[in-house]
């Protein structure tokens, strides 16, 4: 008598057969916070699992995140000290810029990406001062992408034409076009302590209530030089990643971002969601809307999950 499958898995592998999105460990980008010192893991009190790591500590996290299959990191700075044109941005010494080249040293394979915006360098926590150097220092240093995030209009025109004309033609510009003045943001800023000492950015930053506004600014953005084209954040403006991927032909990130993540590890501590389901949930829908990529705190524990259920 031949021995039937059961029923249930049977229909486990159908449902994957006809299902219609797919996350890939390709498609996750891993944030991370690196500083000066050495031995260094200070944790984040509100982005538990998440540290602000010294060199050497980063190096031993991209080593896992290359064993995890994940391809990429996006590296955001903490300098010693802060001042008023945040000159560690676009030292040659600055932490962001010795972090590459130690991680390239020792993983030249993984892609990485540097954060290029000056508010955790400077002292009042804006975003206003312009230097063509930090994306030049980064690149000199072998980031594979900078990326401006300070929605500064000709930013990404600026630093296409500096790369170019110092021959790193093929340094790519992942642009944060589409970010918002969003109220999610509060955990990074404390990670990297960045938050503006008075004001706020809304005078640069996206209205959260618009969203032609956001396909201009992307479309900006892919005639002045633009390599990638992000949507930030993520999960509240799942519409807005639709309607880029819709208008343009080059790939579509989107940022999920720190208070994301934190909602989620809140609930899940008190018991009151079951923490890996969400999370894999969330970043479906962020795939499924459109993104090519996705920048995300949960990378590492997507990219377990997503292996051992390639493994099944």
């Amino acid at each position: 008598m031949i021995k039937r499958p059961r029923r249930t898995r049977r229909n486990a592998t159908i449902r994957r057969m006809v299902r219609e999105t797919a996350l890939s460990v390709d498609d996750l980008i891993y944030p991370l916070f690196v500083k000066h010192g050495r031995g260094e893991r200070e944790p984040i009190a509100s982005m538990v699992g998440h540290y602000r790591v010294s060199i050497d500590e980063l190096v031993k996290e991209a080593q896992e995140v290359w064993s995890l299959g994940i391809p990429a990191m996006i590296l955001f700075g903490i300098p010693e000290h802060k001042d008023e044109m945040g000159s560690e941005a676009y030292s040659r010494d600055g932490v962001v810029q010795q972090a590459v080249a130690a991680v390239k040293e020792r993983i030249p394979e993984l892609l990485l990406i540097t954060d290029v915006c000056l508010c955790q360098y400077t002292d009042h926590g804006h975003c206003g001062i312009i230097k063509d150097g930090q994306a030049l220092s980064h690149a000199e240093a072998g980031a594979d992408f900078v990326a401006p995030s300070d929605m500064m209009d000709g930013r990404v025109r600026a630093i296409r034409e500096t790369l170019e004309s110092e021959g790193f033609k093929d340094t790519g510009i992942l642009s944060y076009a589409v970010k918002y003045a969003s109220s999610f943001y509060g955990p990074f800023r404390e990670a990297a302590d960045s938050a503006p000492k008075f004001g706020d950015r809304k005078s640069y930053q996206m209205d959260t209530a618009n969203a032609r506004e956001a396909i201009k600014e992307a479309l900006l953005d892919v005639e002045e030089g633009a390599d990638i084209i992000m949507v930030k954040p993520a999960l509240s403006y799942l519409d807005i990643i639709y309607q880029i991927r819709s208008s343009i032909e080059l790939p579509v990130a989107a940022y999920s971002v720190s208070g994301e993540y934190a909602m989620v590890k809140a609930a899940d501590q008190e018991g009151w969601i079951e923490g890996e389901k969400l999370m894999m949930e969330m970043l479906l829908s962020i795939k499924r809307a459109g993104a090519d990529l996705i920048l995300t705190y949960f990378a590492k524990e997507a990219a377990l999950i997503i292996r051992d259920h390639e493994e099944l």
